[in-house]
């Protein structure tokens, strides 16, 4: 079997595919298109299964130890009503961690410090990935050629990978909401570690930070494209009567902080993560709403599946079709519950549908509640040698 790999992304689906491949041996080299690691994004939480994953990848430890462990808080309405409590301890019996929240810039730093020196290489972007007769892929960066084995396409949503694969797919749509998020400028006087408030048509989150910063985030039912001359301005006019802790959240953020993206996902399936020895993983292969927390997980459970595949079948094909067969099925029955469950939280706006649904939630035990996120976070990951 070959032994070379080029990962199409430096992400976090990217960085850690690379990190498995180089696990089992293979050599690995990282195009990241941007010249600058910015580390854009401002939180993540990490369930159960992506902490297993990186366990698997060597890089649990440290990841735990930059997070904060999601022990209390819950879903609430705008007043500040309960509609359901978060029991994190009952979570960490039931699959070993509670959810665990850092901010994503650490995330980022710890994966690239797994990997070999050299093998990222930042201002790279592939421009054509072409399979080659001879059982290799061509990967055409600039005026450069490279040779692989295998290429993994962790380029991301907009894929570029994905398109010159699947060139009639439609690709990405706009799921009907827009994010802004951010990370306070100073520590918060929060009581819960997680909160996350309903209204109609918008929605307000927060996890805690092991530092006492928090990160937050705010979603709203508006049209693509949609953007704010000063958003942090309209977020305070949007969420002015919310319950505390929501103004405190946003009068402790900079201006210049706050991050605003469409909420896109790939609503189409693709019909195979692979084509020839070219792999796609992550968001470019799946990218789905965040309603359920899953996005990162999912890449991350692809990472080290793959790695394992490729570790244990005689052959690159063999191997890329028992990780297709395994993650295609897991990763799309995950999107579709995601945007199930943005359709009934944040995308609800009909009075009566939101009563109704909140009735539902105040009546639902905690432990049907563990239940159903069991289903997502209790995945056990393959081993790696």
């Amino acid at each position: 079997m070959g032994n070379t790999a080029v990962v199409v992304g430096g992400g976090i689906g990217g960085l850690a595919a690379a990190i498995g491949l180089h696990r089992i041996g293979w050599d690995v080299t990282v195009l990241e298109r941007s010249s600058l690691l910015e580390d854009a994004g401002a939180g993540i939480s990490l369930a159960a299964n992506g902490l297993r994953a990186l366990d698997e990848l060597g890089v649990g430890g440290a990841v735990r130890d930059a997070s904060r462990g999601q022990y209390s808080g819950g879903t609430r309405t705008p007043r500040g009503g309960w509609l359901a409590r978060m029991d994190g301890s009952a979570l960490e019996k039931a699959v070993g961690t509670p959810i665990m929240g850092l901010p994503r810039s650490a995330l980022h730093r710890l994966l690239r410090e797994a990997l070999p020196a050299g093998a990222l290489v930042i201002g790279s972007e592939a421009a054509t990935v072409e399979q080659a007769g001879s059982g290799t892929v061509h990967v055409g960066c600039g005026t450069t050629v490279l040779e692989a084995d295998l290429v993994v396409a962790a380029d991301g949503i907009g894929s570029t990978v994905r398109d010159q694969l699947f060139p009639d797919h439609p690709g990405p749509v706009h799921s009907g909401s827009t994010v802004l998020r951010a990370i306070t400028e100073h520590a918060v006087d929060l009581r819960t570690d997680f909160e996350l408030t309903w209204g109609r048509g918008a929605e307000f989150g927060h996890i805690a930070l092991l530092d006492g910063k928090a990160e937050w985030h705010a979603v709203l039912s508006l049209p693509a494209g949609t953007r704010f001359a000063d958003p942090l301005t309209e977020l305070r006019r949007r969420f002015h009567t919310w319950h505390d802790p929501i103004p405190a959240l946003l009068d402790a953020t900079r201006p210049e902080a706050v991050l605003h993206h469409d909420v896109n996902e790939l609503r189409t399936p693709l019909p195979s993560y692979v084509v020839g020895r070219i792999a796609l993983l992550g968001d470019a292969a799946h990218a789905m709403t965040p309603n359920l927390g899953q996005g990162a997980c999912q890449a991350l459970e692809d990472a080290v599946t793959l790695a394992a595949a490729l570790d244990a079948e005689s052959t690159v094909e063999a191997a890329l079709a028992r990780y297709d067969a395994e993650r295609r099925p897991r990763s799309q029955t995950v999107a579709r519950a995601a945007r199930q469950a943005g359709k009934m939280g944040q995308q609800l706006s009909h009075p009566l549908a939101v009563t109704l649904r909140n009735t539902a939630m105040r009546l639902t035990p905690s432990r049907v509640a563990i239940h159903m996120i069991l289903r997502h976070h209790a995945w056990v990951p393959p081993s790696l040698n």
